[in-house]
């Protein structure tokens, strides 16, 4: 359980955990759960509805369910883009901190979103991130939104991210 987070810069990492503070390549489990715990505790992914369904081994799955608060043109329904967006970068972000080689949290560096289409109003988006590629300070990252339409995207990203030394 996390007892402490520090926000600054930018950043948001995981300050102590309420049994030890992991330092270093932390076994994977004690990464996953950390990594689980730190999406789950931000305030703007409960506020948007964000669940992380899946997350290990450098991969994430974050879920968005449709929403009227969500909503950016009242005329159609279609979910605002800034919510897209936002459920993408924590997305990868969790992928990052589950990567088997990431020493600790990250932050986004750049973050390139090409929107393929406006999401079906009444339907879930799902985000799937991948990192796949991690330096000794920069981790990249590709990720893909989508409704029910799995064969056409909402959205696809790539972006690159900090490597922090240690939760």
């Amino acid at each position: 359980m996390i007892t402490g987070l520090r926000f600054g810069a930018g950043r948001a990492k995981v300050a102590h955990t309420k049994t030890k503070q992991i330092k270093g390549n932390a076994p994977m489990a004690d990464k996953t759960q950390l990594a689980r715990q730190f999406i789950e505790a931000i305030p703007h992914a409960r506020e948007l509805g964000m669940v992380l369904t899946e997350i290990g081994d450098g991969m994430a799955e974050i879920t968005m369910a449709y929403d009227e608060k969500l909503i950016g043109d009242p005329e159609t329904g279609v979910i605002h883009g800034g919510a897209v967006s936002a459920v993408m970068d924590t997305c990868c972000g969790a992928a990052v901190m589950s990567h088997p080689s990431a020493p600790g949290g990250t932050a986004t560096i750049d973050l390139r979103i090409d929107y393929m289409r406006a999401a079906t109003p009444g339907q879930t988006i799902v985000t799937r991130a991948t990192c796949h590629h991690i330096t000794r300070n920069v981790a990249f990252v590709r990720a893909v939104a989508m409704d029910d339409d799995s064969d056409r995207p909402v959205a696809t990203a790539s972006g690159a991210f900090t490597v922090e030394k240690g939760f």
